[in-house]
């Protein structure tokens, strides 16, 4: 009964673009969102209107002064507390029904089980520079046979990566491994997330430092990603609509008027994406150099 009064007041213009039947299924599942801050904030909040009814959330991080221009949980007020339990706190506020899970201290190897457990979809809202966990996060996913989402906000732009459990790997889809290097990985982790580096024509590259692991990101990027990110929840939740997994992604770019629909044919392996690969390592390579000297 619970449900249905839900549906009915709190949730109830979602329907005629969602049936009740869907609006039931958003209630019932569990999204587990890695990541409270810029992207993975509004993602939990996006999300919590649409009427996902259970979260599992993590970050290990505090709200500072910088993250006020892009997170949506970063207030005056919320200076120094920890993201996910304040995004818990507003998810709450949102449906005081929903469940949810905090994990204050991050995921790690010792806490992915718990973490992942009951999850129907994962969605990436990790810092960019953080490698490790980010795999292990969606080869386990990939295991478990639970879809993985990542969706990157770029310049005033964004793209949409969708990992099936039965489709192209992290790895592959990128093309890392293990015998590659920090800078190696984050290169191509960044080619990966811009098949298309349309941001790259306006974008301050010295404000971009791999040492400090910052970059500049800006509140509609993160809003476009967040929609890609729900709108593939709704999908692979409901089953209504395509869903086109990697190596096929979505990319927009709001200042230069572009979008593409594309494919990354053999992903990481792509001669393409290789040498977008070397040219960005060559660009970190040089500016961590560079900025290392002055220090």
């Amino acid at each position: 009964m619970e449900t249905e009064s839900l549906i009915d007041n709190v949730f109830s213009r979602n329907i005629g673009l969602l049936t009740r039947d869907d609006q039931r299924r958003l209630l019932s599942s569990r999204v587990a969102v890695a990541g409270a801050g810029g992207v993975g904030g509004l993602h939990l909040l996006t999300l919590a209107r649409l009427g996902i009814g259970r979260f599992t959330i993590a970050d290990p991080d505090i709200f500072e002064p910088v993250n006020i221009n892009r997170q949506y949980g970063a207030f005056l007020s919320t200076m120094k507390r920890n993201k996910a339990e304040v995004l818990a706190e507003m998810v709450k506020d949102i449906n005081s029904t929903a469940e949810v899970s905090v994990f204050s201290d991050g995921v790690s190897s010792e806490s992915i089980e718990s973490f992942l457990d009951g999850v129907d979809v994962f969605v990436d809202g990790i810092d960019f520079f953080e490698i490790e966990i980010r795999r292990l996060l969606f080869r386990r996913c990939r295991e478990k046979g639970i879809y993985a989402l990542t969706a990157a906000p770029l310049g005033f732009g964004a793209t949409l990566q969708t990992f099936a459990p039965n489709g192209m790997s992290f790895d592959d889809y990128f093309g890392v491994d293990d015998s590659m290097n920090y800078h190696e990985k984050i290169a191509a982790f960044a080619a990966g997330l811009a098949p298309n580096p349309w941001h790259i024509e306006y974008m301050d590259l010295s404000k971009v430092s791999f040492i400090k692991k910052t970059g500049p990101a800006v509140s509609p990027a993160i809003a476009l990603a967040s929609s890609l990110i729900a709108t593939e929840t709704v999908k692979i939740l409901t089953g209504r609509g395509e869903i086109r997994c990697v190596p096929c992604y979505l990319q927009f770019d709001m200042m230069r008027g572009k979008f593409r629909k594309g494919k990354v044919i053999m992903g990481g392996k792509n001669p393409m994406q290789r040498f977008k690969k070397a040219i960005i390592l060559k660009k970190v390579l040089a500016a961590t150099n560079q900025k290392g000297s002055k220090t």
